[in-house]
């Protein structure tokens, strides 16, 4: 039986999530994206809690109108970066989340750098 591609990405997630980790002093920056939206936030895997979340549904709803596509993930980046700021988190660990670095999910992170977070 062949896999799906949500099948494959979860698999591809497992492997990621052994290495990659969050801990208070570097917490874990993660992408989802969905056919409409796309999401981010940081988490703490230490204490199990999420410290920001920023998404193209939440940043819709305040005015301007976003699709899933890269000029949306991009601002997505940067609004988690201006979250993480006020919260003095400026070092993260990026997990993709299975998906290939390409596209909507390196929007994302090129937007979160731009917007002064480093990892």
């Amino acid at each position: 039986m062949k896999m799906s591609k949500n099948d494959s990405r979860l698999s591809r997630k497992v492997r990621i999530r052994r290495k990659v980790n969050g801990t208070a002093a570097r917490p874990r920056l993660v992408v989802f994206r969905s056919n409409v939206h796309i999401y981010a936030q940081i988490v703490d895997d230490e204490a199990g809690k999420t410290l920001v979340s920023a998404s193209t549904l939440v940043l819709s709803k305040n005015g301007e109108a976003l699709r899933c596509n890269k000029a949306g993930a991009e601002s997505v980046g940067k609004e988690i970066a201006r979250l993480a700021k006020e919260k003095d988190i400026v070092r993260v660990v990026f997990d993709r989340n299975g998906y290939l670095y390409h596209g909507r999910i390196k929007a994302v992170a090129d937007g979160a750098r731009e917007g002064g977070l480093e990892f």
